[in-house]
Order: structure tokens, then C-alpha cells, then sequence
């Protein structure tokens, strides 16, 4: 399989419009346009009865110390953890691509209410839910696509890696809600196939 983005290509930026943060020189970071991304695909398998997506940040801060801090830097040699951005499950195989914007336009505190995706998919939870449980002002259930957001004073560059899965059953064997881990184990053993493309992001004023 093949897949790709009309709004960022392989190993480059992924622009602003499909961010959660923008950067800002004020406030260090604001609420971008959170579109999702185009995607689109082709090469699926004919053995394939669904298709799925996960997007995520491999290169998520261990430890929170330095986060977000002013006078001080997340070091390049910290440990990092994966961090999911998006959960898409029960996509239709003769479905070839997803519009920019169709499932996610725009940042809602608390998080979307998008459980059920358009054309009978579902949507897992993404990782702000942990992020900002507990913060009266934003803290709730993530459900969906919400883009990235790296913390404004880390010193790497994000890598966002989107994965589609061709799998082999109709339907995927996780409860409600669900997130990116029990999506993973519950595909093992049904993917026919699967592509995936990187994007990079950065709120770190000394790379924009």
C-alpha cells in the first residue's frame, strides 16, 4: 500500500492548519485550526474488510521537569514515549482517502464528542485525555483527531507518524471507549498490510 498527504509530504512539516498549538510570541503557544490532515491511499488488498488509522508522536518527553518551562530546555538525550494523536477504526476498504478537515476542525476543551466517525467508523481516545486530566479548563475524554503540540521548549524536532492497517476483519474487537494501545492489540494478527507516512512538527522559536 501506498499513502500520502496533499498537505505535507514524507519527512516534512506538517503545517499549522492540522495543529493543536500554534506558536506565539506572546504566549509561547495558542489553539491552531486543528484540522485533520489529507490522507489518501491506494494498494489496498483485496483480502482486506477494514481499514484503520493511527497517528502518533514518538518522541513524547519522559519525565515532565523541564516541560513548558521558561529559562530551561527538554534535553535532547531525555527518554522518550509515545504519545497518540488519533484512533480510527472500521474504515470501509473501498474508502481511498479522508478529506482535510472532516473529522476534526477546530481545538473544543474538554474534547469532541466524535466517538462515531462519519461512514460507520469508529474513534478512539487520544492521548490529551491523560495530558489534561485534572485542568478544570481543558481536562475531559479526547476522542478523535486532535494534532500535534509539542511542548514550545523541547529541543527535537517531532516526528508524527500516521499508519494505516488493511486488516482482515470487518469490524475491530475493542470496547467503548477505547484508545491507541488496545486498538494495536486487538489488530494483532489481522494486518494484511499497511503504510505510513511522517510529518514533523516543532512550537521551538529557535527552529521556525
Amino acid at each position: 500500500m501506498e499513502l500520502w498527504s496533499n498537505d505535507f509530504s514524507d519527512g516534512n512539516p506538517i503545517p499549522g492548519e492540522s495543529a493543536f498549538g500554534l506558536p506565539d510570541e506572546a504566549e509561547h503557544v495558542v489553539f491552531g485550526p486543528n484540522r485533520n490532515p489529507h490522507l489518501a491511499w491506494s494498494g489496498v488488498p483485496e483480502a482486506a474488510k477494514s481499514l484503520a488509522i493511527i497517528v502518533h508522536d514518538r518522541d513524547v518527553p519522559t519525565r515532565p521537569d523541564d516541560v513548558n518551562q521558561d529559562g530551561r530546555e527538554v534535553p535532547a538525550d531525555l527518554p522518550r514515549a509515545e504519545f497518540f494523536h488519533w484512533v480510527l477504526v472500521d474504515l470501509s476498504p473501498l474508502v481511498s482517502g479522508i478529506v482535510a478537515g472532516s473529522f476534526s476542525d477546530g481545538v473544543v476543551p474538554h474534547g469532541k464528542d466524535v466517538a462515531d466517525g462519519p461512514g460507520g467508523t469508529r474513534q478512539g481516545l487520544n492521548d490529551y485525555t491523560g495530558w489534561f486530566e485534572g485542568d478544570p479548563d481543558m481536562g475531559g475524554n479526547y476522542t478523535g483527531y486532535d494534532g500535534p503540540c509539542p511542548p514550545w521548549n523541547d529541543s527535537i524536532i517531532h516526528h508524527y507518524e500516521f499508519t494505516l492497517f488493511a486488516l482482515d476483519i470487518e469490524r475491530l474487537d475493542v470496547g467503548t471507549p477505547f484508545n491507541g494501545a488496545q486498538a494495536r492489540a486487538a489488530m494483532d494478527g489481522h494486518v494484511v498490510a499497511s503504510a505510513s507516512l511522517v510529518g514533523t512538527y516543532t512550537l521551538n522559536r529557535r527552529y521556525l
